[in-house]
């Protein structure tokens, strides 16, 4: 219950200081809605291409932008972290009873709220555009969405505990996020690629996380992919908030 409590308040208190300077809900949006825009209708001309997938270029595209968002709306979140850091907000926490684990799941879960507020824009930009995917789908592919944020924002705050540095966290993140993004298939549908590249990619967690997502978006919910994709996000996410409650745990001993 203690757990619960903690988590709630402090929920709270990130998201207010959120919801004062939105503009990194803005800009973490503006990069797929121009994805989804300007690059998308240059997909129109290979949709019929032996190997892309059926539905249409949007339909395909569409939940690769979602895990695209997920990816980069919550792997730099930790700068924010390391400016509580610098500014001494974490050391006055440690003087107080709060949960450990709550000081990671309160972060987390306002990073959580900002990306379906984001990831449901998408949708309705997609919408307007011409999207035909199936509702019933669409709403379980948004659990993907979670899964991915809980993964990516408990990395960055781990990784931002460690180095403590903007610099370092930048290139840290840059280093991890374009193979992975190459490698997930989230621009163009793996089937595209060549054996080896395909091979390669089945060792990246988040293109399972896409292939689901694109069965989901149409209609193919009893898919293999899928629940072999949310197993895996599952794992994954754990793992990752298990590494960032130990770093927020040690920063606060």
């Amino acid at each position: 219950m203690k757990l619960l409590n903690d988590t709630r308040l402090l929920f709270l208190s990130n998201a207010r200081e959120t919801l004062r300077s939105p503009i990194r809900i803005i800009i973490g949006l503006f990069q797929p809605a121009c994805y989804l825009v300007l690059f998308a209708p240059l997909l129109n001309r290979i949709a019929n291409a032996p190997g892309f997938p059926p539905g249409g270029a949007l339909r395909v595209f569409t939940p690769g932008l979602l895990v695209l968002m997920a990816m980069f709306s919550a792997a730099y979140v930790g700068f924010g972290l390391i400016d509580d850091v610098r500014s001494g907000v974490i050391e006055r926490l440690r003087v107080t009873p709060v949960s450990r684990l709550a000081l990671l799941l309160g972060r987390a879960l306002r990073d959580v709220c900002f990306l379906l507020v984001q990831s449901l824009v998408l949708l309705l930009v997609a919408w307007l555009l011409g999207l035909s995917a199936d509702p019933a789908g669409v709403v379980i592919a948004l659990g993907l969405v979670v899964l991915i944020g809980l993964l990516m924002s408990s990395c960055s705050y781990s990784i931002a505990l460690a180095v403590k540095d903007e610099d370092a966290l930048a290139s840290s993140l840059n280093l991890i996020t374009l193979p992975v993004m190459l490698l997930s298939g989230i621009m163009l549908p793996l089937t595209l690629a060549p054996l080896w590249l395909r091979d390669l990619a089945a060792i990246n967690p988040l293109s399972h996380a896409v292939d689901a997502a694109r069965a989901l978006f149409g209609g193919q919910i009893g898919a293999a992919v899928v629940p072999e994709g949310f197993a895996t996000m599952v794992v994954f996410a754990l793992l990752a908030i298990w590494w960032a409650a130990r770093s927020f745990r040690n920063a606060v001993a």
